[in-house]
């Protein structure tokens, strides 16, 4: 079966993997996917991740992080879909439970997160909020 949406594929196996308290997820690989992991790394949300074989095609194990026992990502969702593309300026973008989450932002300097995109003042789409 297809994917239509990869980005929002990758943001449920890591919200699935972590409700089931896993070690780590399994993905399929892209650019994209890889660009918002390295801003969840950056921003302490999970471990890290590798890149890894899945048949003929390559992959991303995820290593997922907990604290005491509960998950790091409280919530983790997707703002812009394949139907409704959200776009925010560099001031206008969001804030996440008051500068406690996080706003996943793709900018024409790359994927950032709300807090680098206001410091380089890009805007772009609004990919993803964590907390």
């Amino acid at each position: 079966m297809a994917v239509t949406d990869p980005l929002g594929d990758l943001l449920t196996r890591i919200r699935n993997g972590q409700r089931a308290k896993k070690d780590s997820v399994l993905s399929p690989a892209s650019k994209l996917r890889v660009r918002v992991l390295d801003v969840l790394q950056r921003e302490g949300y999970i471990r890290g991740y590798s890149e890894e074989q899945m048949g003929p095609a390559a992959g991303i194990r995820i290593e997922l992080k907990y604290f005491e026992g509960q998950p790091a990502i409280k919530h983790i969702a997707r703002v812009s879909k394949p139907g409704r593309r959200i776009y925010s300026g560099a001031q206008e973008l969001p804030r996440v439970r008051n500068g406690l989450g996080i706003t996943i932002v793709s900018t024409p300097r790359g994927v950032l997160s709300d807090a680098e995109a206001r410091e380089q003042n890009a805007g772009g789409e609004v990919l993803a909020e964590v907390f």
